[in-house]
């Protein structure tokens, strides 16, 4: 694996995946080497939650396409870059929503970052499950603030920006990409 693309999705009021942001990083030391932001139409134009933040300052241009088209062009930008590994905060969630992708192997960063044996920023004064993972505040968030000690992060929820977050949280665990074989999903 010595690329990596970590994806994230964003989806409308129906739970229809409306934006799409994927980061293309170097496995040894996640530095970003390309990126792309989908807009899915029609998806994107009926709304969600998060359809505020869909056009920020500062991402790649948007690329308005159907589902399929996204689809194809994703798949050959990722075959063109070698990248045959997903990673995804929550990836279930962006698994079950992107089943065109669902020949990749899936790796869950949150299954690493939650976790006090893999995470050592982990407060010994957090409560955990017995299993080593957090009960409570281990969402993209609130590791984001512990692993960056910045107090004011908010999460975006712009699939591209979040996407780049995501990567920094696999970055700042400094942790060899051997380890989220742990997480495959």
């Amino acid at each position: 694996m010595s690329r990596i693309v970590v994806i994230d999705t964003e989806t409308t009021w129906t739970d229809e995946v409306m934006s799409i942001g994927a980061v293309i990083a170097d496995g040894r030391d996640f530095s970003v080497i390309d990126s792309r932001y989908y807009l899915i139409d029609p998806a994107f134009r009926r709304g969600g939650m998060y359809s505020g933040v869909l056009h920020m300052r500062g991402i790649p241009k948007e690329i308005i396409s159907a589902r399929h088209e996204m689809a194809a062009d994703m798949r050959k930008w990722l075959e063109t870059n070698s990248v045959d590994s997903i990673f995804a905060y929550n990836a279930l969630f962006d698994k079950r929503h992107m089943p065109e992708f669902g020949d990749f192997r899936w790796h869950d960063i949150m299954k690493i970052a939650a976790y006090r044996q893999f995470n050592d920023r982990i407060p010994a004064t957090a409560l955990c499950c017995k299993t080593g993972r957090l009960k409570s505040d281990y969402g993209v968030e609130s590791i984001y603030r512990m692993l960056s000690g910045n107090r004011g992060y908010m999460e975006k929820h712009n699939g591209w920006r979040d996407a780049l977050d995501e990567l920094k949280i696999m970055e700042m665990l400094a942790l060899p990409l051997e380890i989220y074989r742990k997480a495959i999903i």
